[in-house]
């Protein structure tokens, strides 16, 4: 009688041959084996991608705050305020604060520490920096000042100045004292400290007015040495910014000013993509030796079926499908793993970080569609190909030969 070219039988089969046999446990064993290395590896690979994509992010957003979407800067004698209502009028939805900047050496008391100090309208620069609007709402009893000056906490810390007091700046440009010249100094009050996150821009980043630069540097009230520009959509507006420039000013992003830093966290996150991939590589070799231990202790039966009127390709569809159920087993349970996994790592505070060096104390876990889809779609690959070489052995086999010999 022969048997009927239908695919439930095919799947009778599968299905058969997924059961524990006591006649043959290893085949069992190693197939086991090779779900259990593709859960982990799924499983491995998701939470690791959510790991690297949560830290870039963190620090992507500590940077963002401190960098600005956009920076306007100037290479000849500065930024016109013309300029600035251009690209206001051009973009009324951009949060614009002008700027200059100069490096300076602080110090109080027995402290000393250089840095780099900001000239800032502080309602304009606050309305796009939320660390440094937290950071003017510390101390409302101060009447506001021409020398008010916003620092790092852990510059204050390093110079032991509290809120209030006075800090003396010294900056790199000379005045005339008696016979001689001694750097220009002037005393700032400390109004308020922020925390970025970022120990290095929180140790050397002070701000101070527009006013206190024009009248210590005397600098042009119509001329800035930058524009820091807020905008949603930095990459779509930096073409249109720049072509309202003169030809002495340039127009720079956020990722432009960290790309090296940013390519190099890419670079990391694809090699150890590919090495937790090889996780999933080496539980294929499993599925592939799982596999050709079925095809061999089920000689006699392949030789039956085909003798029964099963074609090749039958043949090759119950094994290519055995591996194929076995890998998509390992698939679904690593992604239920992964997924919570991930949900764990971010609900409950398992692993602690330094904050000084992460910017962060949680573990930052944020997994991408896309970083998921290539993760699915790797392993699937992986284990259709491992289940091909099987599928093909086993409808090679000989009927004649297989039933003779036995």
């Amino acid at each position: 009688m022969a048997l009927p070219s239908d695919s439930r039988v095919v799947r009778r089969i599968v299905r058969h041959y997924l059961r524990y046999d006591p006649e043959n446990p290893f085949i069992f064993i190693s197939a086991l084996l090779a779900f259990l290395g593709i859960t982990a590896g799924v499983m491995v690979l998701m939470i690791a991608m959510g790991i690297m994509n949560g830290t870039q992010k963190e620090f992507e957003k500590k940077l963002f705050v401190m960098n600005y979407p956009l920076t306007v800067v100037s290479y000849g004698e500065g930024v016109r305020h013309s300029t600035l209502e251009k690209i206001h009028e051009q973009f009324p939805e951009m949060k614009i604060s002008p700027f200059y900047s100069t490096q300076v050496i602080a110090r109080y008391g027995d402290g000393i520490q250089g840095g780099i100090l900001y000239g800032v309208d502080f309602a304009k620069e606050a309305s796009l920096n939320p660390i440094f609007a937290k950071a003017l709402e510390q101390n409302k009893t101060l009447p506001p000042s021409r020398y008010d000056l916003i620092a790092g906490d852990d510059l204050a810390m390093e110079l032991n100045a509290k809120i209030g007091e006075k800090i003396t700046l010294f900056f790199s440009q000379y005045q005339a004292a008696g016979l001689g010249t001694m750097p220009l100094q002037k005393r700032f009050r400390l109004r308020g400290t922020f925390n970025s996150g970022l120990k290095a821009y929180d140790k050397a980043i002070m701000y101070t007015t527009l006013e206190a630069f024009q009248k210590v540097l005397k600098k042009a009230p119509d001329r800035y040495d930058g524009l820091h520009l807020y905008t949603e959509d930095p990459f779509g507006k930096i073409k249109a910014v720049k072509a309202l420039l003169p030809d002495d000013a340039d127009v720079e992003g956020w990722w432009q000013q960290n790309g090296n830093f940013f390519s190099a966290m890419q670079m990391e996150k694809k090699a150890l993509f590919l090495v937790l991939l090889l996780i999933i590589l080496v539980a294929s070799l499993n599925i592939i030796s799982s596999l050709l231990m079925t095809v061999m202790s089920r000689r006699r039966e392949i030789a039956l079926l085909r003798t029964l009127g099963a074609t090749r390709r039958e043949i090759r569809q119950i094994f290519f499908r055995l591996g194929v159920a076995i890998g998509s087993a390992g698939i679904l349970a690593g992604t239920l793993l992964g997924f919570g996994g991930i949900w764990v790592l971010t609900h409950f505070n398992i692993i602690t970080l330094p904050a000084d060096v992460y910017g962060t104390s949680r573990l930052p876990v944020d997994l991408l569609w896309s970083d998921f889809a290539m993760i699915l779609a790797g392993t699937a690959l992986i284990v259709l190909l491992s289940a091909l070489y099987p599928a093909r052995k086993a409808s090679m086999t000989d009927p004649l030969n297989v039933l003779r010999n036995e």
